[in-house]
């Protein structure tokens, strides 16, 4: 097991496999223990963890201000509008300054290339919440979530529609951990070509694979999970015309879902437009765990601040 200990978490790149089991692990523990009524702990006792915004949020801000607090640290909300970044301020400078405040950062942000600035100039901690690019924290749940239901083994697991930050973090790891991942994405909507080199070395070393297959109906073949997210994410929104009229033969909905295996789970990592993406019979129905996989934020980011900060 590799000590995590002050590293950064910008992209499933920056961990191992072992190192995603390590997190599982205390995960699974930390969530016994949470329902067991141990819900206070002391990792990060006497440690504060900037919660650093520039998009707004809902699961990600209190996920981890809850996690801050019931680890014993103290989670201080920063909103990039209210801070002296709107009026010039570098991102470098505001780096080296929290570095000297606070024992951690996790930023939810436009660009990734923020990220990178933070971890470059600060010598603490610095976990991505979101970005452009990957949201490792929400997809490391996600496959924590996969195994609770499914238990650890070779799966077909099937994302539907945008190939955008979800689906990038969702392919890397996936193949890291054995598992068949299959991408089905219109052309104009492909995760990027980058990713999926990177995911194709990835699964020579870890035996899992990568696939593209643009229809939806031949990719959803007996998969033992079936994944989407919303088609116009934040930042997108002069995209939403030619999205909505691409995007709707990969909406989730009852047909789709006949076509996997039979308890094939559904996932999606809210929030949902229902009705575009996802329909309310699926989301609502016996296959769907959207809810216990937003629950298991809490219970996998506590463990990745533990080992981290």
């Amino acid at each position: 097991m590799g000590d995590l200990k002050g590293r950064d978490l910008l992209s499933i790149l920056d961990l191992s496999r072992e190192e995603i089991e390590q997190i599982f692990h205390l995960a699974k523990n930390l969530k016994l223990e949470y329902y067991a009524g141990k819900r206070i702990h002391d990792y990060l006792k006497g440690k504060t963890v900037a919660l650093f915004f520039e998009k707004p949020s809902t699961r990600t801000r209190i996920s981890f201000e809850v996690g801050v607090h019931q680890l014993g640290g103290y989670p201080l909300y920063l909103n990039a509008q209210e801070m002296q970044l709107k009026r010039g301020e570098t991102i470098a400078d505001t780096a080296r300054v929290l570095e000297r405040y606070v024992d951690g950062i996790m930023a939810r942000v436009y660009s990734h290339d923020t990220l990178v600035e933070l971890a470059q100039y600060s010598r603490i901690p610095v976990i991505n919440g979101l970005s452009d690019l990957e949201h490792p924290c929400q997809v490391i749940a996600d496959y924590f979530t996969i195994i609770e239901k499914k238990g650890f083994k070779k799966l077909k697991v099937v994302y539907l529609g945008d190939g955008n930050n979800v689906a990038n973090s969702l392919i890397l790891a996936g193949v890291m951990l054995g598992m068949n991942v299959v991408c089905s994405s219109p052309k104009e909507f492909m995760p990027p070509k980058k990713v999926l080199e990177e995911a194709l070395v990835l699964a020579k070393r870890y035996g899992g694979s990568i696939e593209i297959i643009e229809d939806p109906k031949e990719a959803v073949k007996d998969a033992d999970v079936l994944y989407t997210d919303v088609w116009v994410s934040m930042g997108q929104e002069d995209e939403k015309e030619i999205r909505r009229r691409v995007l709707p033969p990969y909406q989730l909905n009852k047909e789709l879902l006949s076509l996997a295996k039979e308890d094939a789970i559904v996932m999606h990592c809210l929030p949902a437009h229902r009705g575009e993406e996802i329909t309310d019979e699926v989301m609502d129905g016996p296959n769907s765990v959207v809810f216990d996989e937003a629950e298991n934020r809490l219970h996998v980011q506590k463990a990745i601040m533990a080992l981290l900060i």
